[in-house]
């Protein structure tokens, strides 16, 4: 039988932490709610929503444009927000913290700028076998119309990927590496500084999808040197539809602008337009102010807890969840990495993944089912998805606890 470790005294106070998210207080089927689908988003703390509601009720206004009151206060608190990302990054400085709608609207900002500025006829991309579709099909889409070629890292059966076979893919043609820290589907983290350095010793920048990172880890831009971040508000306890793009100025100032419009310009004449200054050079039209600035508010809250104590207890958290759920008939894991984060990826004998999450559902549990977006992983493992358990900081022992009873519950249903 597998050894259980247990929870050594947390850095956070979990009680506490529980207290400031509203939802979590909810009932699903008259049963307290065990929500573990914070892959796929995460909940809201109150500070969160308050500062959302202040936004519309006591300054809504549009920014950078206007000369009264409401636009100068919703104008500087965006702008506040940008430089508390910037520092929670470590960006060298906050121009090069760009508001986007989320992780797939960077990541097919930076395809499409790549494609338009870079990329030529026979060039090449790399991507690893684990990427979400939004770290494939917008590289897919650009080569296609640019000509070029996509390439793929190759991952073994622990989920983990074959560095040797990155690599040898590394090329002259290569002309740009975006790869996950850590896979959606598996909990794998990748050797993001690995990567970066091979890739940097041909001089090819890399992008990092961080949608499944930033909120478990510290991510310091400068540190891992690495040219492109994507992140996503609502993997952080922030509003959906907001996200981030990181970019070393040198390669944002030479890539075209994305979009037209408001904000973006300089200048505009029929014959000519030019360009505004970083970051609003790739911010066209109303932003989603309201969110941007909630999205300053979720990160000063996940730094007044304090990122390394997060990691130190959800660290202690996975691995208390990959014992409890080793001890479950019939559960076998899908990948099994050396370091994972964030999330467990398993399946109950032949039971389908959608019958299982059912009656856990109807047990109060609230998991992930399907191919998580991440198809080809599904299909290299041969099955039609799994069962995916994500943790977040306000996961707690109880959570887990009631999840392999209600697995047991379950699969003896379904058996």
């Amino acid at each position: 039988m597998a050894h259980v470790p247990d929870i050594a005294a947390p850095a956070l106070d979990i009680d506490k932490i529980r207290k400031d998210f509203p939802l979590l207080q909810e009932k699903v089927y008259g049963k307290p709610l065990v929500y573990l689908d914070n892959s796929a988003t995460t909940q809201k703390p109150q500070v969160v929503l308050d500062t959302l509601e202040r936004y519309y009720k006591q300054y809504n206004s549009n920014v950078h444009r206007g000369v009264h009151h409401l636009s100068q206060v919703a104008s500087e608190e965006y702008e506040a927000a940008r430089h508390i990302i910037a520092a929670f990054i470590n960006a060298r400085e906050h121009e090069e913290v760009i508001f986007t709608k989320g992780t797939t609207d960077s990541i097919n900002l930076i395809a499409n700028v790549f494609g338009r500025g870079v990329i030529k006829a026979g060039d090449e991309v790399i991507v690893s076998a684990m990427e979400h579709h939004s770290n494939i099909v917008p590289w897919q889409i650009m080569c296609e119309d640019r000509g070029a070629v996509l390439k793929v890292i190759p991952m073994d059966e622990n989920g983990e990927l074959i560095m040797s076979e990155y690599a040898a893919l590394l090329s002259d043609k290569t002309k740009i590496v975006s790869v996950a820290y850590v896979s959606n589907s598996l909990g794998t983290v990748n050797p993001v500084r690995e990567i970066i350095a091979l890739a940097h010793a041909r001089n090819i920048p890399v992008m990092l999808d961080a949608a499944q990172a930033i909120q478990h880890m510290p991510l310091d831009v400068q540190e891992l040197d690495v040219d492109f971040v994507a992140f996503s508000g609502h993997k952080i306890y922030g509003p959906t539809g907001i996200g981030i793009l990181y970019g070393k100025r040198e390669w944002l100032d030479k890539l075209p602008p994305y979009q037209g419009g408001g904000d973006m310009i300089k200048t505009v004449t029929f014959a000519k337009t030019t360009y505004n200054v970083l970051p609003f050079k790739y911010e066209a039209g109303t932003p989603d102010i309201s969110g941007a600035i909630a999205l300053g508010a979720a990160v000063k809250y996940v730094q007044e807890i304090g990122l390394e104590n997060i990691h130190a207890y959800e660290e202690q958290l996975v691995n208390y969840a990959v014992a409890q759920l080793s001890k479950v008939e019939g559960l076998r894991f899908i990948g099994n990495p050396k370091h994972r984060s964030g999330a467990v990826s398993f399946l109950v004998d032949t039971i389908h993944p959608y019958d299982l999450g059912e009656l856990l559902d109807k047990q109060g549990v609230a998991i992930r089912t399907g191919h998580h977006c991440a198809e080809p992983v599904m299909d290299f493992f041969c099955i039609p998805g799994t069962v995916r358990a994500s943790f977040a900081m306000y996961t707690n022992k109880e959570d887990i606890d009631r999840l392999v009873v209600a697995i047991n519950k379950a699969a003896a249903m379904l058996r």
